[in-house]
């Protein structure tokens, strides 16, 4: 058995889930989500708990089995209480600055690069005198937030060496020694 897909879900206070033709619809107080299901799971809600179970035992049904109780746990814990990302531009130069949805960095380019932020996600941008500057995005769906996350920090991954780029705030990077001098 999963050991995810065996997990109950609970719902909270304020937040509904139906379902209707293999679609779950989760409706809370940050916002409205909806994900297709496999016709072949099928999903329970029994005194504000969601059952997921599959038919067989088959590789196929296992994975999808975990794989749709994670994305429905996953849209309850965002129309509830919201997911975050804290995004930090480390290196001299490194600027960035929230203008409405569009982010604005400069990243040691010729040009600045500009980035539009889907409206479901909310952008903050801050700049501390001697401190690096931190992008918070903030939002319901954690899919969306998880992808534009990455498109920023792949717009300069942190290297190596000196650590430069854009980095999660808690994340720890791999440091590599740099070449040492012939005796």
């Amino acid at each position: 058995m999963s050991r995810i897909g065996k997990l109950p879900i609970s719902i909270p206070a304020g937040v509904t889930v139906s379902i209707n033709n293999n679609e779950v619809t989760v409706k809370g107080k940050l916002g409205e989500l909806k994900q297709k299901v496999d016709k072949d799971i099928t999903i329970e809600i029994e005194n504000n708990i969601v059952v997921v179970s599959r038919p067989t035992d088959q590789k196929r049904h296992r994975a999808m089995h975990g794989l749709y109780r994670a994305l429905i746990a996953n849209m309850v814990e965002g129309v509830s209480k919201g997911f975050e990302t804290k995004q930090e531009f480390v290196g001299v130069g490194y600027r960035a600055e929230a203008k409405g949805q569009i982010l604005e960095m400069s990243l040691g380019y010729s040009h600045n690069i500009a980035i539009e932020i889907p409206s479901e996600i909310k952008l903050e941008a801050t700049t501390e005198k001697r401190k690096n500057p931190i992008v918070v995005l903030k939002s319901h769906d954690k899919q969306l937030l998880g992808m534009v996350a990455a498109k920023i920090r792949a717009m300069r991954p942190p290297e190596p060496y000196k650590g430069k780029g854009i980095k999660f705030v808690d994340e720890e990077l791999r440091r590599k020694a740099g070449k040492s001098a012939a005796v």
